[in-house]
């Protein structure tokens, strides 16, 4: 099926109207004035790690937000080492 045949609705042929769909990940939602709480799954996790494995959790998931990235690979993670002042 081509892109341009697709529509969104029920199988009737209706169209649903966009404004109907809202865009959860948007920052412009009604949020009161305060700030956008990122929302992660394991936030909480460095809690029960020592203090240099709790830096290094932090300072990925931080490089996954900026970047935008679920996952990364070895080379970005050992960008973020590198960045924290470890070497070989």
């Amino acid at each position: 099926m081509s892109t341009e045949n697709r529509s969104f609705g029920s199988s009737s042929g209706q169209n649903l109207d966009a404004s109907a769909f809202v865009d959860r990940r948007s920052q412009d939602g009604e949020n009161n004035g305060e700030p956008v709480k990122e929302r992660r799954q394991f936030s909480d996790s460095h809690d029960s790690l020592s203090p240099e494995a709790a830096e290094l959790g932090k300072a990925i998931d931080q490089y996954k937000l900026v970047n935008r990235r679920k996952y990364i690979n070895y080379e970005e993670m050992l960008s973020v080492i590198k960045t924290l002042g470890y070497s070989k």
